[in-house]
């Protein structure tokens, strides 16, 4: 008896620790067919035309009295072929360079080690309407995803939230080389957002240029459609790679999903290497976890502008100087 009640015991205080933990498997798998052409053309199975697919999994722990441990180990997975590349992996193997992170979380706000989008990056690119993958990218933002991080995020202070990002080069013997610095502030409140961030990477060794970048975005929910805006300032520490890009976009409810087109503009300094590049998307909702989409691209370079469209799983279509590039792809994705 005396056992029983024993065992009962300790049954009871393992559920309720259960109680207070939890681990979830999640991922998204996005297929579709998709077309580029410029001075040559490629037609094939594309994939992350919506939305990267990813698997993952996620836990979080209640430690009592406000405080949290979680964990996140997230990667990309290419279903056109199966392999494991995306997200800073090269495949075929599956790696979770997407997001590999431990943090705590309190009132303090939540602080981060390991992989993760970066500061400079993760608040202002979410202006763009496609995502951030597929045809439509804007292309040339900061550097999205560093290694060897800690970060801290406050927590929502009446819609202002910050964000602060450090990356360790890991470099021996040269501290400053491959070190990465951002920061990020946002507002976020009812129907207005915006976000203004910066960051610094420095090149391989500390004689290298370094990288630096600072960008803008902001929304306004007006019910029947959300106009947003995006712009980048590039430049290198010894003013080479000087560059702007500004997208406009809007993205309207249209029936059980949402329309949206944007008009991307890359401004090169020194160079007549410009491009403009014009999209419109369509989601259709078939439920909560799947949805139907289609995109179309179309990008104009200026006389020694190379620059391409890219759909993921399908080879590359390099221009002529001074070609233009259109593309299109689509895909359904499911979330689960």
């Amino acid at each position: 008896m005396k056992k029983s009640l024993i065992a009962l015991a300790v049954l009871a205080a393992s559920g309720v620790a259960m109680a207070q933990s939890s681990v979830t498997v999640f991922g998204i798998v996005d297929v579709g067919v998709g077309h580029v052409s410029a001075a040559d053309s490629v037609t094939g199975v594309t994939q992350s035309g919506n939305s990267s697919s990813r698997l993952g999994f996620r836990g979080v722990e209640d430690l009592g009295g406000g405080l949290k441990a979680g964990f996140w180990l997230e990667g990309a997975i290419s279903p056109d072929e199966g392999t494991g590349a995306g997200g800073g992996a090269s495949g075929p193997g599956f790696e979770f360079k997407r997001r590999s992170t431990v943090n705590l979380t309190g009132g303090f706000g939540e602080v981060r080690l390991g992989r993760e989008l970066t500061a400079g990056y993760l608040d202002t690119s979410s202006y763009d309407p496609s995502g951030q993958v597929g045809i439509a990218a804007v292309q040339g933002l900061a550097t999205s995803r560093v290694s060897n991080g800690l970060s801290y995020r406050t927590p929502n202070l009446g819609g202002f939230s910050g964000f602060l990002h450090y990356g360790f080069g890991e470099v021996a013997g040269d501290n400053s080389a491959n070190r990465y610095v951002g920061a990020s502030v946002s507002y976020k409140n009812g129907p207005l957002s915006v976000s203004l961030a910066t960051d610094k990477l420095n090149g391989a060794t500390s004689a290298a240029a370094s990288r630096k970048t600072w960008s803008l975005g902001a929304s306004y929910d007006l019910g029947v459609v959300k106009p947003a805006l995006m712009y980048l300032n590039n430049k290198n520490s010894d003013d080479s790679n000087k560059y702007n890009v500004l997208m406009l976009a809007a993205t309207a409810p249209v029936g059980p999903g949402s329309l949206w087109a944007s008009f991307t503009r890359y401004d090169v300094k020194a160079t007549d290497s410009d491009s403009n590049a014009l999209a419109i998307g369509y989601t259709y909702n078939l439920s909560k976890r799947t949805a139907l989409y289609g995109i179309f691209a179309h990008l104009s370079n200026d006389d020694a502008a190379v620059r391409t469209l890219a759909a993921g799983g399908l080879s590359t279509v390099a221009p002529l100087a001074g070609d233009n590039v259109n593309g299109y792809q689509v895909g359904i994705r499911h979330a689960f």
